[in-house]
């Protein structure tokens, strides 16, 4: 299994699909006839791609922490492509969504709507320090090219550090300074100037810190900005999807790093902020401010795409060109639906429901660790949590994490694999707590049977 690759939908040949046993075995048990012609015909008419198409299943409904197939299965979804911090067809959202939609549907270019304006008037006031200038767009990546643009246009240099094994998008210039071998290999020359450094990782260090941190990797950025000498930013996720949370003073280093060399820091939240690591911005946890923030996916209440990016006030230098020039930038759906998300989760808590149940979640699957030698570590922060499965030699345990994962389908709990080994779990944060004990019962017996 190729490092890097996300297995909720498994890697194919060219035209046709390339079955794993677990997965032909899952489809072969679970799919009806009607699930099949689906599949067949989606197959048919959208271009094939690795972890997009031919799909697993097809799915007739979700809604809160469940997703519902054409059979009627139920599964608990600790996936959701990280846009369902509220769950799945909130209310809230609903009505906004319904609301703007009756009101107005569409925003045409240069003009603007109370949605867009009381949603930037909001992460205005949440973002930390003085974050308070943003730009929106339809999703992550077109966030992210837009921070890339402003960063060269600010500081006039085109240089990027960011990590490998690091996801950012799917763009040309995000898969440049991603650092997944699964987006970047054979698509030909990218993005000049994107310098890549090991991320703050225990697990294959290169510094050999083993599962103490000594912050090497973090020196070793400050090194190549020093040798660099003109690099526009550094570009990170705050906390990785992987479940690699860095020690308290990494991000604190890297402030102060790229303060003394000029460059900017650009944090990419968008899978995981608004609330799921415990605050509502991740980098709060670390006490520093960027200088760009990047947030999305579950912005648009698990309903809408939407993605934000948050600038310094400073850096408003773009008067004369465009940035981010999309047309439904202000889409005042898409604006309507990310505020009233942003209220549920300020209103209903889920921010610190987050920290508390991930806390006793991730206790749940250490006590499993205890009764399975193959979860190597159980890691995370609030309700992003990663289990790690790996062999008594320490090798990656990537084809029983495949096993696992299509027996936890056939139980209900759905979720999603991540560099061939880890096994993924983002759940809603407004999910029953007995859900979350549901899935470590599911399991359990996963790895029973193993």
């Amino acid at each position: 299994m190729e490092k890097g690759r996300e297995q909720n939908e498994v890697p194919q040949s060219e035209g046709d699909v390339n079955l794993s046993s677990a997965r032909a075995a899952w489809q072969r048990e679970q799919l009806d006839e009607q699930t099949r012609v689906m599949l067949e015909e989606d197959a048919r008419y959208f271009l094939h791609q690795s972890l997009s198409s031919p799909c697993l299943n097809a799915l007739s409904s979700c809604e809160g922490s469940y997703l519902v197939d054409l059979k009627g299965r139920r599964y608990l979804d600790f996936h959701g492509n990280n846009v369902h911090q509220v769950g799945f067809g909130h209310p809230r959202v609903k009505a906004a969504i319904y609301e703007a939609l009756e009101q107005l549907p569409f925003c045409t270019r240069r003009y603007t709507n109370k949605y867009a304006v009381g949603l930037a008037r909001k992460l205005a006031q949440l973002s930390p320090g003085t974050l308070n200038k943003c730009l929106f767009a339809p999703g992550g990546a077109e966030a992210m090219s837009t921070a890339i643009k402003l960063a060269r246009m600010s500081t006039g240099r085109f240089k990027t550090i960011s990590m490998w094994d690091s996801f950012h998008g799917a763009t040309l210039d995000t898969i440049s300074i991603g650092g997944e071998a699964l987006f970047r290999n054979n698509i030909g020359p990218l993005l000049p100037g994107s310098e890549h450094v090991p991320p703050p990782e225990p697990n294959g260090c290169p510094f050999q810190c083993g599962q103490q941190c000594s912050l090497q990797c973090a020196d070793y950025v400050e090194y190549v900005l020093r040798k660099e000498g003109d690099v526009a930013a550094v570009i990170a996720e705050t906390v990785r999807s992987t479940g690699v949370v860095p020690p308290p003073d990494y991000w604190r280093k890297l402030r102060s790093s790229c303060d003394r060399h000029g460059a900017l820091l650009i944090l990419d939240e968008i899978p995981n902020g608004l609330g799921r690591t415990g605050s509502m911005f991740s980098c709060e946890q670390y006490g520093i401010t960027p200088d760009m923030l990047v947030i999305g996916k579950g912005l648009g209440g698990g309903s809408l795409p939407i993605a934000a990016l948050l600038a310094r006030e400073d850096l408003d230098i773009g008067q004369d060109r465009a940035l981010g020039h999309f047309t439904h930038e202000k889409s005042p759906l898409a604006c309507a639906a990310a505020l009233a998300t942003i209220e549920v989760i300020e209103s209903e808590g889920l921010a610190d429901r987050a920290r508390v149940l991930g806390e006793k979640f991730i206790a749940q699957l250490c006590e499993l660790q205890k009764k399975h030698a193959l979860i190597h570590e159980v890691r995370g922060l609030g309700l992003l949590v990663a289990v790690v499965l790996r062999h008594g030699d320490g090798s990656p345990a990537d084809s029983e994490a495949e096993r696992v994962m299509y027996a936890a389908l056939s139980k209900g709990l759905n979720f999603k694999i991540t560099m061939g080994c880890i096994l993924a779990l983002t759940p809603p944060l407004n999910i029953d707590e007995q859900h979350l004990a549901d899935a470590v019962e599911i399991l359990d017996r996963c790895f029973c049977e193993l």
